[in-house]
């Protein structure tokens, strides 16, 4: 009784190791585009097979960004429909709807903690929490509009503002950038001091253009969706060019 009993947690704890071990497998064209459809973020690696280089490091750093979910695609007939030559790591992201590629053959070096860096780094959401890791990735995205909430996390309407944007942020892909930024946090004063504000001023909506390097604020109010959504296709039609710029000081006559 106790040895079968020893072989079955045994098999369980192999089958269960296996599945650990490894990543969903995506046969086909449509199983590639449903599994890109499945989330804000996923990463596939688009592999010959599991003893390529890439693909133990792809399942070490999909196990330390669960966040993200990772699969892997070795059908080249399908490789050809994304048009992909070699061996390569996808991330694909609807924030922009772009995608962040990474040739095998022209790393240098990859490793688990350089593949995790090169997730955590690219892994844009429809509204993203500013921090020195996603700095990297909202600034290398081609779209170089943000719209911006400040707010302190804590606060008693710091969730419900959060989600309330990122309900919005869909209808702006490819257009702006939705970013976080919490008051709360010392490191984000440089950002807040950028606008004009204060920690206690917050919360707040700010727009940022990198093309022109200008910023504006929505005027205090209410953050509901009705005036962020205006404000966000104000900026679009240009409207806010002639608009006084957030942190902006009054000129004194010398």
């Amino acid at each position: 009784m106790l040895v079968n009993l020893f072989l079955t947690l045994l098999v369980s704890s192999a089958i269960a190791t296996d599945k650990e071990s490894s990543l969903l497998r995506l046969d086909d064209t449509k199983s590639v585009k449903a599994f890109i459809d499945s989330a804000e973020v996923v990463v596939i690696g688009f592999l010959e097979n599991e003893e390529n280089r890439g693909y133990k490091e792809l399942v070490a750093a999909s196990q330390k960004v669960s966040s993200v979910p990772s699969a892997v695609c070795m059908e080249k007939e399908v490789w050809a429909d994304f048009k992909i030559e070699s061996d390569t790591i996808i991330l694909f992201r609807k924030a922009d709807n772009s995608k962040e590629e990474l040739v095998i053959a022209k790393a240098k070096k990859l490793d688990t903690d350089g593949l995790v860096n090169f997730i955590s780094v690219n892994e844009l959401r429809y509204i993203t929490e500013y921090n020195q890791v996603t700095a990297v990735g909202l600034f290398n995205s081609e779209v170089k509009a943000h719209l911006v909430l400040f707010a302190n996390r804590g606060s008693k309407d710091f969730t419900e503002l959060k989600e309330r944007l990122e309900a919005l942020a869909p209808e702006f892909t490819g257009k702006l950038l939705f970013v976080l930024i919490n008051g709360g946090v010392k490191a984000n004063y440089k950002s807040l001091n950028y606008f004009g504000l204060k920690s206690s001023d917050l919360p707040r909506v700010g727009l940022y253009d990198g093309d022109s390097d200008m910023k504006w604020l929505l005027p205090e109010g209410e953050i509901s969706t009705e005036r962020v959504r205006d404000f966000c296709h104000s900026f679009l039609k240009g409207e806010l060019k002639n608009v006084k710029q957030a942190g902006e000081q009054p000129k004194t006559e010398l």
